[in-house]
């Protein structure tokens, strides 16, 4: 794992590569999904199985639906201890989704105006979870419980499968959530299914839930057709820590990022030079051991880097550049550390706050904006499923006051109409 020193005469070039990480080759794949979109918008449901034999590589005899029995199923034939898993990480999500809610609300002013906001779930909202390298039932929580605190009616759940299998956890998740429209297609054709509707799937107003290069560009190229949650790219984590923190738990949690894909990428930034050393020491040494080692390996070979700033106060200013996903604060006072930071996907703060359990079931979102993209996008929240509508109400004396300047805006703009509706009414 490379080290870089923030005072060696190409820090800020080496810097600047990891701080630019996000630039995923889009372009390239455009045309592609661009194909994949036509395809599915002209043929449905005859293109979605073509193309599922061509990038999944089965052949669907009957519907791509997942029946609620193969759920129920799964679900049922899980041992004990995961239906537990599955059932406090969906109760501790909710818990926390559920404080998140907006309530419409209306304002009476002394004129008698009436000013408001209406709140209103989306009628249909897709959530698309990835398959292929892994299955994951923790997206699924996370992309379906916001969805149902906000009151969605209609939830379309979009997953790969393997030889046309679903993963059995995955099923069971489906089931304890109540999921009842669920497919079998992935990757840029789900988006397109979703996105415009064919036979066998309902068009969503919304779309949630990360994917490889070919899902952030169909969801991109959708965009305005319906809405979507954020572009996501491949995971990563920062960790800023001084020397109370245990350098084989900061190894561990940097290689939790590796172990996703190859291209994810792991930050660790700290003022220690001994401590950037045991902490590279750490992975060296337990990276073999995981199951998923050329995967991490790659990761920690091309996509990961140990950062020694001069200070904590260049560690924060650093990590507040790369704006991460996941950002762990390994201090004894990390939380006199947390008005500073300005820009992270999700805060770990503490020497017992590793990643992995914001993943799982801590209660927060784990959909999180990636490759410095939190400086402008949020979490996933029950706010990616609702949208509002003004309420304006004006009687005889409101708009008479407020007529003169309208009027007078109406009419420097040079839009004539607009000025005499309110003038015939005052």
């Amino acid at each position: 794992m490379k080290i870089l020193y923030s005072n060696q005469a190409n820090f800020k070039d080496e810097f600047n590569s990891l701080v630019n990480r996000s630039n995923m080759d889009i372009q390239s794949v455009m045309p592609i999904v661009n194909g994949i979109i036509n395809e599915i918008k002209t043929h449905g449901d005859e293109a979605l199985k073509a193309q599922i034999a061509k990038f999944d590589k089965w052949e669907v005899k009957d519907n791509l639906a997942i029946s609620t029995y193969e759920m129920k199923s799964a679900y049922e034939a899980l041992d004990s201890e995961l239906k537990n898993a599955l059932e406090v990480a969906y109760k501790r999500i909710k818990s926390y989704h559920e404080k998140q809610v907006e309530k419409s609300w209306i304002d009476f002013e002394p004129s008698g105006a009436l000013l408001g906001q209406k709140v209103t779930p989306v009628d249909r909202a897709g959530l698309y979870i990835p398959g292929g390298k892994a299955a994951y039932p923790s997206s699924l929580i996370m992309n379906a419980v916001p969805a149902i605190v906000a009151g969605v009616k209609d939830i379309v759940v979009c997953t790969p499968a393997v030889g046309g299998v679903v993963n059995s956890l995955l099923l069971g998740a489906m089931h304890l959530l109540g999921i009842k429209n669920a497919y079998k297609v992935g990757g840029a054709s789900a988006i397109a299914a979703m996105a415009y509707g064919t036979k066998s799937i309902k068009k969503v107003d919304v779309i949630t839930g990360p994917g490889n290069i070919f899902v952030a560009t169909a969801k991109k190229m959708v965009y305005g057709d319906v809405n979507i949650d954020m572009i996501a790219g491949p995971s990563e984590i920062g960790v800023i820590a001084d020397e109370s923190a245990n350098p084989t738990h900061i190894a561990i949690d940097l290689l939790s990022q590796a172990e996703h894909d190859e291209i994810a990428s792991s930050f660790l930034i700290t003022f220690s030079d001994e401590f950037a050393t045991k902490v590279n020491s750490e992975i060296q040494r337990l990276l073999p051991n995981l199951k998923r080692y050329e995967i991490a390996k790659a990761s920690i070979d091309n996509k990961a880097a140990i950062i020694v700033a001069r200070d904590m106060d260049e560690c924060v200013e650093l990590m507040n550049e790369l704006a991460v996903e996941h950002l762990e604060i390994a201090c004894d006072n990390a939380y006199d550390y947390l008005p500073r930071i300005k820009h992270a996907g999700a805060i770990f703060l503490g020497h017992y706050t590793p990643e992995a359990i914001g993943d799982y079931l801590a209660g927060p979102n784990h959909t999180l904006p990636t490759g410095g993209s939190a400086r402008f996008f949020s979490p996933l929240s029950v706010s990616n499923f609702i949208k509002k509508s003004s309420i304006i109400s004006m009687n005889k004396r409101a708009i008479d006051e407020l007529s003169k300047a309208c009027m007078a805006l109406a009419d420097a703009e040079g839009l004539e109409a607009h000025k005499l509706s309110v003038e015939f009414r005052v």
